[in-house]
């Protein structure tokens, strides 16, 4: 498998991918929000001085400027002077009222699109990895099925962010890589919702062993039904949560 498709660090690499279609300031902004509400992005994390997150994004400098100022309005980024300085993640409480906030205003056909849409990718990556993965491949898919510590949000978060990753990665296609980056970094933080039940983390570990079973198997099939389920609970979950906020709401 060509070495510049395996995500050692692509779910971080998702986080800093040049954004597509214009670079306006709120892009940058809820490209990173996504990341730190993610666990992608760490309290007390530094994060690229102004001009490399602008080379990074492929946007102007004021630009990553003004997205760092509305981090620092919701009290996600602080910024510190001196020669230690920068501007780093904060913990804050109210990141769960922010993704909450995003439900609210997406409609159930939306959210079911987004579903259909990245389960397509992502079952098309299972049943290509299916075909090609060898056994170190295998190996280092148990790997980080067991470095994820489910009864941690965070942990099982970026645990789900980098499985998908691999698997990915697993295609040999740098397209579907590339696609899986884009989505984890617009949908992911609404998509993984569910993730802050704990019950749930523990059935997202079940769903990756029983994909990376039949990857094994090389049972390309099993394989993508496995991950359709998986994605398809989880909107599920999502849609019924939307539910719940619009009634807290009204």
């Amino acid at each position: 498998m060509p070495q510049s498709i395996r995500p050692t660090t692509a779910a971080r690499a998702a986080v800093f991918a040049p954004l597509a279609g214009g670079g306006r300031a709120e892009l940058v902004a809820q490209r990173l929000t996504d990341a730190i509400e993610l666990g992608l992005l760490t309290d007390g994390e530094r994060l690229p001085s102004e001009s490399e997150m602008a080379r990074q994004f492929g946007v102007a400098t004021v630009t990553a400027r003004e997205a760092l100022e509305a981090l620092r309005e919701r009290g996600l980024v602080e910024t510190r002077r001196g020669r230690d300085g920068g501007s780093f993640v904060t913990a804050v409480g109210s990141r769960n009222e922010s993704i909450d906030r995003r439900v609210r205003a997406l409609s159930r056909v939306e959210l079911r699109d987004m579903g259909v849409y990245y389960s397509a990718i992502a079952a098309m990556a299972a049943e290509l990895a299916a075909d090609r993965a060898t056994d170190d491949d295998l190996q280092h898919l148990y790997d980080t099925i067991e470095a994820v510590d489910a009864a941690n949000e965070t942990s099982t978060r970026r645990g789900e962010g980098t499985f998908r990753l691999e698997i990915a990665a697993l295609s040999q296609s740098a397209r579907l890589v590339r696609e899986e980056l884009r989505l984890q970094a617009e949908f992911a933080p609404l998509l993984w919702l569910c993730l802050r039940n704990e019950s749930h983390r523990h059935r997202s570990r079940a769903a990756h062993i029983q994909v990376v079973e039949a990857i094994a198997k090389n049972d390309g099939k099993a394989a993508r039904e496995a991950t359709v389920g998986h994605i398809a609970e989880a909107i599920e979950w999502l849609l019924d949560a939307q539910a719940d906020l619009e009634g807290q709401g009204s």
